[in-house]
């Protein structure tokens, strides 16, 4: 028995999430039976975390067992013809029986990109989200500073999630801004859902004016979601990097 690691690039745009559903195309299924057709086998996709639809990564992590003898820096080759072109194998390896790409995962780190224009742009439209409205960056710097630490995310993150704890730790919120194109960067030692979209809604909503800079301690401090910004679309945003400790 081997396990395998892989290192996963995908475009969200024609998905439903990484996590398998009914009646429904993801991202792990469409790789459970590439690596079906591959091995003769059926094996169970082990992701780090979910994406939810229409959402990209840039460096998914994954592991299956399995008793092929093809070599683990060998699947990103051999899967190549067997995916579709908007999911790539950008890296596979064995590693350890014991591995959890899920379990063992000690930080990630998420990008969130909006575009700042003025009109719409076709070539953005899957990767972006359009916001035309003048933002005031310096005062969502400023405010990003409150998030980091270890709070209780009750307030960020989706309604009716099922979940043992709402504590979370964020090591480092960066925001920086390229002519039109604003990028988010966001890590932390793990997410609750849509906690990095409530997050950018929050301090996009900081830097428009409806949320005051100096709120956002007592709307983390009080739990209400309501009180929290909205949560952006999802196509803006992307799994960037998953840590393991060496």
């Amino acid at each position: 028995m081997k396990n395998i690691k892989l290192i996963i690039e995908y475009e969200g745009t024609n998905y439903s999430g990484w996590q398998i559903q009914d009646n429904a195309v993801t991202i792990q299924e469409t790789i459970e039976k590439a690596l079906e057709n591959l091995l003769g086998e059926k094996v169970k996709l082990i992701g780090s975390g979910r994406t939810d639809g229409r959402v990209h990564a840039l460096g998914q992590v994954a592991n299956f067992l399995t008793n092929s003898n093809i070599p683990g820096d060998r699947y990103k080759y051999a899967l190549k013809q067997l995916l579709p072109p908007d999911i790539t194998i950008i890296d596979s390896e064995e590693v350890d029986i014991n591995f959890h790409s899920r379990f063992d995962a000690i930080k990630k780190r998420y990008k969130y990109i909006v575009y700042n224009g003025e009109l719409p742009r076709a070539l953005y439209r899957n990767f972006t989200y359009h916001l035309p409205y003048k933002l005031d960056i310096e005062k969502m710097v400023e405010a990003s500073k409150y998030f980091c630490g270890t709070h209780d995310f009750i307030a960020f993150m989706a309604t009716n999630s099922d979940v043992n704890s709402t504590v979370r730790t964020i090591y480092d919120i960066s925001i920086k801004k390229k002519e039109d194109l604003i990028e988010f960067t966001i890590e932390g030692n793990s997410f609750l859902r849509n906690m990095v979209r409530i997050i950018v809604g929050t301090l996009l909503y900081v830097g428009i004016g409806k949320i005051p800079i100096e709120d956002i301690p007592q709307i983390i401090k009080e739990g209400k979601r309501e009180k929290a910004g909205p949560t952006v679309p999802p196509q803006g945003l992307y799994l960037e990097k998953v840590y393991y400790k060496e």
